[in-house]
Formats: structure tokens, sequence, C-alpha cells
């Protein structure tokens, strides 16, 4: 539910960027809520053929969704997986990370530095007395688990945060997400799920809750949470005999890999006060509405903000923080390079019906190298999503 303001915070904060392949727009708005927890990152070039977009929702404070913006990008960036070409593994091993670099000494005193100014006083001051010195941290390539202190016994923060995130190379597009965040991709005006809302009452995830020693009540694991995945919340996470993707909460990210083509108009992130409110269609279709009477990307992203937010608090959606970001593809995705650099011919083939949506995962060697516990069964064999009607979208098959 959450503590409400008696009027709501409508500013906006938005941005627009955009490069030769790419346009983005983004906004976020505090709304009736007391507090902002959304938080979010764009980069239109991670690299320079790379660029990162992610929607990160906080609950019980908005620590852990700022420590993911300001982070998750980094820890895919300088991953081996990334180096070795590797995206989706990369963005895999990221999510896991952040539980990691959030524990200890260190991972307190970034947490504190993002929080409140009296927290983010007490952590500079720790940071000043604490943090390796000179060489000691020079030698090591990740002083995380290093840094000594009072805190060094710290087990990770109890508030958490959804995670939806989007890289796109060339034609290749990886999403990530962890929560009930969403990406959606339109393709010829029609939607398409990218991404799959983790909830206590789906069962695969029932299953992991109760084999971990949780519950589920009134639709809430252990009666407090209403989704099933998420990173921080470490409460949820302190067997010390299971595997991270096998706690009672986890950060294991569902990961889809989509081959884009000609058809694909923009791509859409959003945290669930947007998804509240709005279908996936409804989305669309009031996005392509307005996406050439607008001045800019931000501007429509605005619109939807100001459509979602309820006139009162007696609603039972339109009442969250909103945060969206709207990317579209600017040209023919097929004049873009391909993976090793060669221009696509114009005269190509128009590619399939089952290559227009086509997720896809790899069992490469680089794969089966990882941690045991590191494995996606959704990247164990390559699977393609023929479009149709929604019956069937409903009844594909879902890989955790």
């Amino acid at each position: 539910m959450g503590v409400y303001l008696s009027t709501p915070k409508t500013e906006k904060l938005s941005e627009d960027g955009e490069n030769d392949k790419l346009k983005f727009g983004l906004s976020s708005m505090q709304g009736w809520r007391a507090t902002m927890e959304d938080a979010h990152s764009a980069l239109l070039d991670l690299d320079n053929d790379t660029a990162f977009f992610g929607v990160f929702d906080g609950h019980g404070g908005k620590v852990v969704a700022k420590f993911c913006a300001k982070y998750l990008h980094r820890e895919v960036l300088n991953s081996e997986a990334y180096a070795a070409g590797d995206l989706g593994a990369a963005v895999y091993r990221a999510f896991f990370r952040m539980d990691e670099m959030m524990r200890g000494q260190r991972g307190w005193r970034e947490l504190q530095a993002l929080g409140d100014k009296i927290n983010q006083f007490t952590g500079i001051i720790e940071g000043l007395i604490w943090s390796p010195k000179g060489s000691d941290s020079n030698d090591r390539h990740d002083d995380w688990a290093f840094e000594e202190g009072p805190h060094s016994d710290f087990t990770g923060p109890n508030c958490g945060s959804t995670a939806c995130v989007a890289l796109i190379r060339n034609r290749q597009l990886i999403v990530a997400n962890a929560g009930d965040s969403r990406c959606v991709i339109s393709r010829n005006g029609q939607a398409y799920n990218l991404s799959r809302d983790h909830k206590p009452e789906l069962e695969a995830e029932r299953e992991r809750i109760q084999n971990a020693g949780g519950y589920i009540q009134m639709g809430r694991v252990n009666g407090t949470l209403n989704l099933s995945r998420a990173i921080g919340d470490m409460e949820f996470k302190q067997n010390k005999f299971l595997s991270p993707d096998k706690q009672i909460l986890t950060a294991n990210p569902d990961i889809n890999i989509v081959e884009l083509c000609d058809d694909d108009e923009f791509l859409v992130l959003a945290c669930d006060g947007i998804w509240d409110c709005m279908s996936n269609q409804q989305l669309v279709d009031f996005i392509r509405e307005h996406i050439n009477t607008e001045e800019s990307l931000s501007a429509v992203c605005e619109r939807v903000l100001d459509r979602c937010l309820a006139p009162s608090t007696m609603a039972s959606e339109g009442c969250d923080n909103m945060t969206m970001i709207l990317v579209q593809f600017k040209k023919p995705i097929t004049q873009n390079k391909d993976d090793s650099g060669a221009e696509q011919s114009a005269g190509d083939a128009e590619p399939s019906e089952a290559q227009r949506l086509h997720f896809c995962s790899r069992a490469d060697d680089r794969w089966r190298n990882l941690p045991k516990w590191y494995r996606c069964p959704s990247f164990s064999r390559a699977r393609a999503y023929r479009p149709g009607p929604l019956q069937q979208q409903r009844r594909r098959r879902q890989h955790l």
C-alpha cells in the first residue's frame, strides 16, 4: 500500500538523447507516494556499439534502486563475458553481482552515500577512515570484499529493487528482468512482452519459495513482498545451504535475446506504476498516437505519466511512483552492421515470420563454464517465438 501525500508531486525528471541508431526519451514522477524510490539508467554509448537502458523500482527504500542505476551497467561493461562478446552472460552475472557488492563495509558505505543527507555524511566520513589507501587498493582488481571497518559483517540491505534492463547492439536486443518492471517492444504496432512479471503465485516461483523455507500469504512472499525476484532484500537470502538462485527471493533474471528487424518501431521499459494502469497494447497504441505529434520522446513519456496518475488515492491504480523509458529505432535495422561488422545487403531476403521475434540463447563453452548456479535454464537451448493470437502467446513455454 505505502504512505501517500495529500497532493501528488507531479514535477517530472525528463531526459532525451540520440545517436545515429537510436533515439530515447524518459520521464519519472514521484506522484502520490511520500518518497521517490524509482531509479533509471540510460546510456546510448555503453561502448561504441552498445546502448544500455534500465528501470529500477525500489521498495522499502530508494538506495538499492539507486545502487543498481549507478553500478549495474558498470559491472556488465567490466565483465569477462562482455569482453568475450557474450552480453547475455554479462548481464546475468551483473544481477547477482549487485547483491554481492552491497555486503560488507564497502557495501554499507556505498548505500549510506546513496541515502538521505545524514546517511550520506556518515558514509563519506567512514569512507575517509576505512577505504583502502595507496598501494593496498591498487594491487586489487576488486577491493569491495577487502575493505574493513565497523560494518564488515554487514549482510546487505533489507530493502530491495526490481531491475529490468535492455542492451542493444546492432541487430541484437538483450533483455534481463527480475521483478515486475517490464519491457515491451512494438513491432508493426503489435505489442510483444519481452519480460515476465515475477509474482509469488507463479508455479515455479511458489515451488522455489517453499523449497527454501518461505511461504506465500495473501499473494505475498512471507506475507510482505508482492514479487518473487528482486535485487537486495537480503533478509530473504540468508540460507547458507542454498545457492543464490534458490533462495526465497532471488536476483536471478530471465534473459531474452531478440533478433531485431525493420518492423520494430520502439521499445518501452517501465516500472509497474505504468503497467498497473495500462496494458502492453494500450501503451503501444497510446505512444503511436502521440510519437509523431510531440516535440520529443520525453514529452510522450510525460503524457503517459499524466494519463496514468490517479485523481485521488482512493483509486487502486495510479498512485505509485512512475518511471518510463522510450527507445525509438531511428533507421532500418538491416542497414546496421551485424556482429561481425559486415553490412547487411539491401537485397537480403525478408525474414520469415518465425524469425521476426526470435528469442534465443546460447549454450556455448563460455556459458557452460559459469558456476552451476549462474546458469540460466532459459539459456540452455535456442527457441523461436512465432507471433500469433493472444491465446498462443499465453501458452508459450516460459523458462526460468
